[in-house]
Parts: C-alpha cells; structure tokens; sequence
C-alpha cells in the first residue's frame, strides 16, 4: 500500500485536472515513435536493394546502427513513463483519495482518467512490442553488414594482365584518396574494396568485381532518334543564348545583327544547293574560354578602348553559322557554367564526369581547353576528339604532340595536347595541317559597288591600327613622310582627353570609330596602310572589300618565333613575310601590295603606282557568309575524330619483309607525281574523296606546304597514311638502301645523298609543315574549290 502525504495528495490532484493537455502529449509521442519505426522499417527494408548504389552497404548499416542505438533510448523513455502512469493508476486507486476529493472531484471526471491510464499502458506495451520486432530485425541486418563489410575489408587488388596499371592505380588511391573530394562523392571511403570499386565502375583501370551486384551496369537504352537538322530563319534566338553582361558579347551581338540579312539569304542559298541532303542536329557546346574571368578576360574592358576584336569577330561569325545550319547550341562563358554542362562532380577536377558527355562536339579555344582538361579528369581523355579548338595562329603537330614535343625542344604553353591536328582551326588558311574555320566580311550589293567606285578620294589613306602603341614603330616618320606627300592621312586611334601623342600632327585622327562609321571611312578612302602590326586580323579583308588597296611591309628576314617575340611561345615555326600573308599569296596585286618600308624608293613608287589603279571592291569566296555556312557544314558532316581508324602500324624490325597490302597509288601520265589508281579501291566515307589525291616530291628547302602551291594545290596531310610505304619511294623511282621509322614531323622524306628512305612512325606527327635541306620530302597535296581552299572540288 502506497501512502502518501498532504502534499502529495495536492499533486496528484493537479496532475488529473491537466490530463487533458498530457493526453495530448502522450499522443503526440506515440505518433512520433510510430512514425519513426516505420521510417526504420523501411529504411531497413530499402537496404536489402543493395544494386541502387555502388556503395549502398556500408551506408546503410551505419543507418541500422544509429538507428539502433535511437531505439534503445526511446524503449527506455517508454518504460519510464509506464512507470510513471502505473504510479498514477496506484493513487488513482486509493481510498483517502477518493473519500477526501469526491467533493471537488466528481466521479464523471475520474472515470474517464482511469480509461485513458489503460488505453496509454496499452500503447506503450504495443510500441514496446513493435521495438523487440524491429531490434531482431536490426540484428539480422547488422549482421549481414558485418559479413559485408568483412568482404569489403578483404578486397585483394587482382591480377589480371588487361588491366596492367590496377596495382599501381590501388597504390595511389591508398596515398592520396583524400586529395580530392570527388573520390569521396563517389563513395572511396578508404577501404581497399571502396578503392576497387571506384577504380572498376567509375574508372576503368581495374577488373570488375565479382561479387559486385551488377544490375547497376545493365546496358543503358539505345539513344534517342536524331532530328534532322533544319536551316533557321531567324536569329533572334541566338542572340538570347549568348547573354549579356560584357562589352565583349555585346559586340558579338551587334556584329551579328548588323550581318543578320546576309547570313539569312546565305543560309536560304546553300540549302538550294544541298538540295533536301539530309543532316543529323549535333549538341553543340560553345565555350568561350578567354572570355572567363578565370582566365583573366583582357578583351571585353578594351572593346570600348580600341583593342583586338579579332577574335570576337570569329566567334560571333561562328556562332551565326552553327545556329543558321539548324544545330542545338549552348553557349558558356563561365567556369561554373561549363562544369555544369558537362556535369562536373565536386572537387578539384581528378574524377570522370557523373555521366556521358552531352554534347557531340566543343567548340572552344586554348583558355577554353585548359579549363577543360583541368576539370574532366580522365572524361577530357575518353570525350577530346569532340574538341574543336579556334587557334587564330595555328598549331604544328611537332608541338602537339607531347613526348615529340618534349624530346625536340617544340614544347611550348599552348601545344601538346596530342589533338589531332586538325581538331585546331585557324583564322586563316595558313597551317593545312588545321582545319580553316575563318570569318566573314561584310559584302555589297552591285549598288553599293558603283557608289563606293564614284564616291573614292585617290588621295586619302587610312592606317590600320586603332591603339596608339602601335605607331611607335620604328621608322615610321621616314615613310610617313613620303605619303603624306600624295594623301592625306586619317587615324582612327582611340583616346579619351587628349590627342595621343605618338600619332603626328599632319594627321586627321577622328578616334575609335563605331563600325559602321569606320566603314564609311574605308569606303571613301583610297588606300589602307598597315605598320607592320597587328597581324593577320580581319580589317585588311574588309578594307579590301570596300574597295581600298591594303598597302604592307615585306619582313626580311620573315618574322617567326625564333626571332620576334610576339610569335615566341607560339606553338608553330610558321615564318610570317608580311603582315597578312594571307593577303599577300591569296589576293595579291592590284588589291594588295607589299613592300619594303626601309626602301623609299620602291615605297614612293608604290604609292604613286596605287593612286593611278581603278580597283573593284573584292572579297574571297571563303570570307562570304555562304562560304563559311558551306565549309563548316562540310566539318561537321565529315570530320569525325572520335571512330577513324589509325593507320596500319609499321612491322616491326625483325621482319623487314613483312608483306604489305599494294599501293592504291599510280604514276601520272606525265609520270611527274602519283594520282589515286583507277584499279584501286574508294571507300566512299573517305574525306575529302580519294580521287583528289596528288603525289609529290620537294625540293629540299621546301615544305610540303609550299610545294603544293606551285602546282597549283594545297597539302592535305589526312593523306599522308597512303604514302607512307615503302613502294611509294620504288614508285617514284627513288632509291632507298635503307628504310628507317621514326618518329619525325618530316617524314615520309628521302636523304637521296646516302639514299637514306624514312616513315613516319607516329601518325599525330605527319605534317606538312616544316623543311630540311637534307630531306626532300613526300607530299599529299589535293585540288580545292574556287575560292574555298578548305575543300576540294568534290568535297562538298
């Protein structure tokens, strides 16, 4: 018998008159409980699925032990508070209590007190119930966990000869998993299993494991049917993707609807002439790397204040082309945005992506690509022949390729990247081993032709160059002077308050003009005069075609990154003649002149000679908005460096008559050079087709680049695996008492002195660049469309 004082009797009291809000609490308890163990329950129950994750067990049995360990707790804070309630019911049930509080108590309120004490016992025993069940089945499931984790704990690295580099890659992962929070997203934990797990299924370094569930690694669904790429016939569109934010892009912008007829009606034209032709649509990612703040963004705060917009008018033409020829574009400017296109994991960049790339193709530059290799881990490996990377000066495969590179002294910041070569696109059809991407120029109509022809000053010239630190070349005043005799001088040089003092005084600066006043300037004007610098830029062409003659230096000695430091660093040993060389061999007189600067005498002629020569507006076919809509649309329909096949390895040395398959090649009628035999074999995928195929020998000083030239063609090096063979020397009559591999950006060449004969062991290196005058060398060459050098006559 429990008995209790005054003041206990006093507190038990009060405890009934606020039942009501207790009953509340007990209830809400009781739910919450019930809520949690079916959460356990079903968490637990989720854990037997243990294909939902590569690394779902160990997850999931540290969940069923803090779980657990929860249980436990709540199960003694029950047994308390049946404790409690039984303590309750016990002097519910007394005597004195019901004798002495009837009066203040009726008997309709106590009743319902006792009933809830019950339905609360009743509660608590089933939660009690329902806590034994779950902690038998917490025990079952810690014990698989142990048994799984002893798995996970046994993991021996395999032996397994087609995965060599397993061993070593184990190794690293026990030194430096930590390094990168991205193995951690991926579940390395450092245990060996988590570590063969990842570099079996996410990496692919290792065998997979055996008892590993494999319903994850099912094969994925075919791929959805492509769409058909269909001509657009508005640009509005793009001009959303490109955003805004910086003087760069809205540059872009205005370029692009200032051109926006001209690329409409070019458009409508090339897909007259493709007729119907059907073409898939490619995802295509457009990232502007130099345009990143993480790359430091130089351009965009000198849009405004006359710097390079050379290349921001490549990219704003690049853009209306993809977009014009129907493909689906995303366009980044932003380090965050690319890794979140690609889909980046979180880190420092040294996983794979999270899943397969989205896109067919990259466009992006050097900053763009560095960005990239830095962030995919092996992905940039597995995805890099989508690369398409825009390289205003070009890249030689003697600097792309790595150990080459490294071994020669080609290495540089910008090569060896081990692209293939023509994954690089240049501004200017200077490097055949890159593909000729270009830009366009604005073009006239017949009436603006005949206005610009009445309206033309003989007498008035304009110099090309628009930042103040460019007419601080040395010499100037002497071949100033002697134009300034005959024309009159106008600048365009930028300036915010006062005059810039390295322009001289006899000359009419009007200050960084919009584009369209600096095009009524050049169509005015007679004479357009270039110092030398920048080079190979966009505005010689569009002078050109608003009918002025670009006037430039010859370099002698041509300028090359041996002795000029702007092209040191870059990954090519093009030397450069003039200015724009472009101009000079692609156009050349009456439009283009160039001359020695340091020779006042034939400079003075020039001069004289160019006020005197009527000339027409001109622009090459291949800087039109057509001839860019049609060279690209050949790219993408055609250059594929993701499925070619390589060319055949060459024997190996212990058997030097090892047969090999016939030469497709034939001796020319004239028997000068080989041509493609008509007996031969055509793979009808091959590009550019077979059939434009020419074979021939330099002359020692000469590279295959300039030997393609005089004969009226241009060197294809994607032909150069049809040379490299023996029986093409015996086909063209060259003596060989040796034949060597090596690895030599120069090769196919002969040493006809020693009748030395080499091949080219490394196919990334078959270039036409470059010269020896110990080699003369065998040279793919191929015909080309008129005023589109990029394709041969049957290439489109």
């Amino acid at each position: 018998m429990i008995t209790v004082n005054a003041d206990g009797k006093i507190m038990v009291r009060r405890c009934l008159v606020t039942l009501r809000p207790f009953r509340i609490f007990v209830l809400g308890i009781g739910f919450f409980t019930l809520c949690f163990l079916m959460t356990s329950l079903g968490g637990q129950f989720s854990a037997k699925r243990l294909g939902d994750s590569p690394f779902t067990i160990r997850t999931e049995v540290m969940g069923a032990l803090e779980s657990r360990g929860v249980l436990r707790r709540m199960s003694d804070m029950l047994e308390l508070l049946m404790k409690r309630m039984d303590i309750l019911a016990r002097l519910e049930n007394s005597t004195d209590f019901h004798k002495g509080d009837e009066a203040r108590f009726p008997p309709d309120r106590i009743q319902p007190a006792a009933g809830l004490m019950e339905r609360i016992q009743a509660i608590a025993q089933n939660v009690s119930d329902i806590a034994i069940k779950v902690d038998q089945i917490l025990r079952n499931s810690l014990l698989n966990g142990k048994v799984g984790e002893g798995r996970r704990d046994q993991c021996e690295v395999p032996r397994d000869p087609k995965y060599p580099d397993c061993a070593g890659k184990v190794e690293w992962m026990r030194a430096r998993w930590t390094s990168d929070p991205c193995y951690a997203f991926f579940g390395v934990d450092g245990t060996e299993c988590s570590f063969l797990i990842y570099l079996s299924e996410v990496e692919w370094f290792c065998p997979p494991l055996p008892w590993r569930n494999r319903t994850a690694a099912l094969p994925s669904p075919p791929p959805l049917p492509r769409v058909q790429a269909a001509f657009r016939s508005d640009l509005a569109h793009l001009l959303d993707l490109i955003g805004t934010g910086k003087e760069s892009l809205s540059f872009m912008k205005k370029r692009i609807r200032h051109l926006a007829q001209q690329w409409l009606r070019a458009a409508q034209r090339l897909e007259q002439k493709l007729k119907g032709r059907q073409r898939d649509q490619k995802h295509i990612l457009i990232h502007i790397g130099f345009l990143t703040e993480e790359s430091g963004d130089v351009f965009s705060p000198r849009v405004l204040k006359g710097g390079p917009l050379g290349e921001m008018v490549q990219w704003a033409d690049i853009l209306a082309a993809l977009f014009l020829l129907g493909h689906s574009l995303r366009v980044t400017i932003s380090l965050k945005e690319l890794q979140s296109h690609l889909g980046v994991p979180p880190g420092r960049g040294n996983c794979p992506l999270t899943s397969p790339l989205p896109f067919d193709l990259i466009y992006t530059d050097y900053h763009g690509l560095q960005q990239m290799k830095q962030h995919m881990g092996l992905s940039f490996k597995k995805y890099r022949c989508r690369v398409r990377v825009i390289d205003t000066f070009g890249t030689e495969p003697a600097y792309n390729h790595e150990e080459y590179a490294t071994l020669r002294g080609y290495r540089t910041n910008w090569g060896y990247w081990n692209l293939q070569p023509t994954q690089f696109m240049t501004m200017f059809p200077h490097t055949p081993d890159n593909s000729f991407m270009g830009f366009v120029s604005e073009e006239l109509n017949k009436t603006e032709r005949q206005l610009i022809k009445s309206n033309k000053v003989s007498s008035m010239a304009v110099v090309y160059g628009k930042e103040a630190s460019i007419w601080k070349v040395g010499g100037k005043e002497k071949f100033l002077a002697i134009l300034n005799k005959y024309m009159e001088i106008h600048g365009t040089v930028y300036y915010e308050t006062q005059r810039p003092p390295e322009v001289p005084a006899f000359v009419k600066n009007h200050g960084l003009l919009p584009q369209h006043e600096f095009q009524q300037l050049l169509r005015k004007a007679k004479l357009f005069i270039g110092f030398g610098f920048p080079y190979e830029g966009p505005a010689p062409l569009e002078a050109i075609a608003n009918g002025c003659v670009f006037l430039q230096a010859r370099f002698n000695p041509p300028h090359s990154s041996l002795n000029h430091e702007f092209f040191r660093g870059k990954p090519t040993s093009r030397e450069v003649s003039s200015q724009h060389p472009y101009a000079e061999d692609f156009i050349g007189k009456p439009h283009v002149w160039t001359v020695d600067y340091n020779n006042s005498e034939e400079f003075e002629a020039a001069i004289k000679t160019i006020m005197r020569t009527q000339v027409d507006p001109y622009l090459p076919y291949e800087y039109t908005c057509e001839g860019m809509l049609e060279r690209i649309h050949a790219y993408i329909q055609h250059q594929d460096f993701c499925t070619t096949s390589s060319p055949p390895l060459p024997p190996k040395a212990k058997s030097p008559a090892m047969q090999s398959p016939p030469s497709p090649l034939a001796l020319s009628p004239n028997a000068t050079h080989l041509v493609w035999s008509p007996s031969a074999s055509r793979d009808p995928r091959a590009w550019p087709p077979l059939d434009s195929l020419q074979v021939w020998v330099s002359e020692t000083r000469h590279a295959c680049t300039e030997t393609c030239q005089q004969h009226g063609l241009v060197c294809e090096p994607t032909f150069f695996r049809f040379l490299n063979k023996k029986e093409v020397f015996l086909q063209l009559s060259i003596t060989c008492d040796s034949t060597e591999y090596e690895m030599n950006h120069l090769y196919p060449a002969v040493a006809e002195n020693v009748h030395e004969c080499y091949l080219q062991k490394e196919p990334l290196l078959f270039s036409c660049a470059g010269y020896n005058t110990k080699y003369r060398r065998l040279c793919p060459c191929r015909d080309y469309r008129q005023g589109q050098v990029a394709l041969c006559r049957d290439c489109l």
